[in-house]
């Protein structure tokens, strides 16, 4: 028996959870500085559900680190104009160019769709490095090393265990992470497509109040859209959500001040195209304790580490600046970069061990503040947007539109670095 158990164990350096956008991003960055990863995913192949998501200036940079931000910016659009509307009248109130002097000189902007990117990172990728069919059903820590037990039996043994299974991780809950907190919101998304191009505008709408609605083209044929909400304060039965045709109408009876266009827009979705879900996120005190995003040489990226509302667009920009720090960081530990300093070893100590320790400290130490900062941000400006009441109204439809492109904007501002072996 004893042979038979050793004969189940592989070992692997780097072993990655989840092949999502996240999972893809940090191994395709790793390979590119020359560091081998493979990557679990428990689906029997690519998961290209999902709707799309927005990608601001420093989800582009990180693409453009990982060689793929071309291929990508060929397949969508780029936003010139941001445009907000009050949920409550209908009536426009604020706008902004983002095609103005003041933005840095590569600023991006565009919606794209989530297959798109899974699978433009994936042929990025060496084959094999993607194990399908391999759900994780447990982890424990013998020495130095983690022991992945997948559900077919096999046993990783790995020096390396990086967290990228989404909101819901198993990593996150075995390095002990608090479970996610409720954000009091749901929101229902959906994605149309037209036969003939739309003849929409590359423009970024949004509706504020106590309803938020947001319309995004990512291509020429194809609109991606949300509705993001209080179930408490509006008449929502959760049961509606195993019903698509129900889920439809309770949409439709939110947007009755939206604009013909954009009602049209969620008149013309097709009922496999909604998908609703309630909006979870990390409560940000928890991302400032070292221990919570790296632990004995595991940590966590993306969703994993960080949900949070998507108030400002960061979710998927977030996880692809992961990527690109932490595979630096674990690169400059393999390969002896400068910027990555060990103390003395003690005798017995596991050099390559401790330095990769010391990378994903780094990691931890680089990413702790810009993250705490995302997630605060995006749950206050989320609150701001559907508050009820006629002072806040007042003041959203006044200033508050104005501050939340602003807003989006700056924190879209932000630089990940470059990958350099």
């Amino acid at each position: 028996m004893q042979i038979q158990k050793e004969d189940m164990e592989i070992n692997e350096d780097i072993v990655i959870v989840g092949a999502g956008i996240a999972g893809l991003a940090t191994s395709l960055a790793l390979h590119r500085l020359g560091v081998r990863s493979i990557v679990l995913e428990s689906s029997e192949s690519l998961r290209t559900t999902g709707f799309a998501l927005a990608l601001w200036t420093n989800a582009w940079r990180a693409l453009d680190a990982l060689g793929v931000g071309d291929s990508l910016r060929q397949r969508s659009l780029r936003f010139t104009r941001f445009q907000a509307f009050s949920a409550d009248s209908g009536l426009p109130t604020a706008e902004i160019s983002l095609e103005a002097n003041m933005k840095p000189v590569d600023y991006d902007s565009r919606c794209i769709k989530r297959q798109e990117i899974v699978e433009t990172l994936e042929k990025e990728l060496p084959p094999g490095t993607i194990k399908y069919s391999s759900r994780v059903v447990s982890i424990e820590e013998s020495g130095l090393v983690k022991l992945v037990h997948l559900a077919d039996k096999t046993v990783l043994r790995t020096k390396v265990l990086i967290g990228c299974d989404g909101v819901n991780s198993k990593v996150a809950k075995w390095m002990g992470l608090p479970k996610p907190v409720d954000a009091n919101r749901s929101a229902i998304r959906g994605y149309v497509v037209y036969p003939e191009a739309h003849g929409f505008e590359p423009k970024f709408c949004a509706y504020f109040g106590g309803v938020r609605f947001g319309f995004l083209p990512c291509d020429d044929k194809s609109l991606y859209w949300f509705c993001t909400f209080t179930p408490s304060a509006v008449d929502y039965d959760e049961k509606i959500e195993g019903s698509p045709t129900k889920m439809k109408q309770f949409v439709l009876s939110l947007a009755s001040n939206v604009s013909k266009e954009a009602y049209n827009i969620l008149e013309r979705s097709s009922l496999d195209s909604l998908y609703c879900a309630k909006l979870k996120l990390r409560a940000p005190w928890d991302i400032l304790k070292r221990d919570n995003i790296v632990k004995n040489n595991t940590c966590l990226v993306g969703d994993a580490l960080h949900p949070m509302t998507p108030d400002i667009g960061q979710g998927g920009c977030s996880a692809l600046e992961d990527s690109i720090v932490l595979a630096r960081c674990i690169s400059e530990a393999i390969f002896l970069r400068k910027s990555i300093k060990v103390e003395k070893l003690e005798e017995g100590d596991d050099e390559l061990y401790t330095r990769i320790k010391v990378g994903l400290e780094k990691y931890a130490k680089e990413r702790r503040w810009r993250i705490f900062s995302l997630i605060s941000t995006s749950y206050l400006v989320g609150l701001a947007q559907e508050s009820n009441g006629k002072v806040i109204s007042y003041l959203r439809e006044k200033f508050l539109a104005q501050f939340t492109i602003e807003t989006m904007l700056r924190m879209g501002d932000f630089n990940c670095g470059k990958l350099l072996k």
